[in-house]
């Protein structure tokens, strides 16, 4: 199953290139990968998050294992969209685009969430996780912190296009997963699973 769901999570990079390659990535290329890389990156971080939720409900362990594997794909697709932006926005001029991280707030929002991301992906492996024992945990559990932080940025981002569709479906369904982690409903489904 890995495999397959590895294969998948590449389609949306494998689509973009397709779309360069034939020259359809529309009339502002650069904001569509942009675009595109971002949203993937919450799509992936949302899948994630529900992978909890839905091994509680089913009661299997199954879920878990693929949680890995998602949140890199998050981290993949999110460091692709700072990329693209630093280099194609930005032309890798460093001091413009601290000015940008600075003044513009949903900017600021999206770096923090990267940088947050960060010690999260480089820590994600075994050894890592036998090294740090129980910090490590702690130090994942910054994984709600960065839920809200990207959807701040979201949020922001779509809020300056006066466009609140896509980040309300997105916003409800983060705040629902968070919400998955409160003692209550944790064990409500967990009774549930037993019903």
């Amino acid at each position: 199953m890995k495999p397959l769901i590895f294969l998948a999570a590449l389609i949306p990079v494998g689509r973009l290139i397709w779309l360069g390659w034939v020259g359809d990535l529309g009339a502002n290329p650069i904001e569509f990968i942009t675009r595109s890389t971002g949203t993937w990156a919450l799509v992936f971080l949302c899948l994630t998050l529900a992978m909890t939720p839905l091994r509680l409900i089913s009661n299997s362990v199954a879920w878990v294992r693929y949680r890995r594997m998602l949140g890199l794909f998050s981290f993949f697709y999110a460091f692709l969209h700072f990329g693209i932006w630093l280099w194609l926005d930005q032309d890798f001029d460093l001091a413009q685009m601290w000015s940008d991280v600075v003044e513009r707030p949903f900017i600021t929002m999206g770096f923090i969430s990267l940088v947050m991301l960060t010690p999260l992906a480089v820590t994600s492996n075994h050894w890592s996780q036998r090294f740090l024992k129980r910090r490590w945990s702690t130090l994942h559990r910054l994984i709600y912190v960065i839920a809200c932080t990207v959807m701040l940025h979201y949020w922001w981002h779509k809020a300056g296009k006066n466009d609140f569709e896509s980040a309300s479906i997105y916003g409800a369904v983060l705040f629902l997963l968070l919400c998955c982690r409160i003692p209550y409903i944790r064990n409500r489904l967990r009774f549930n699973k037993h019903a």
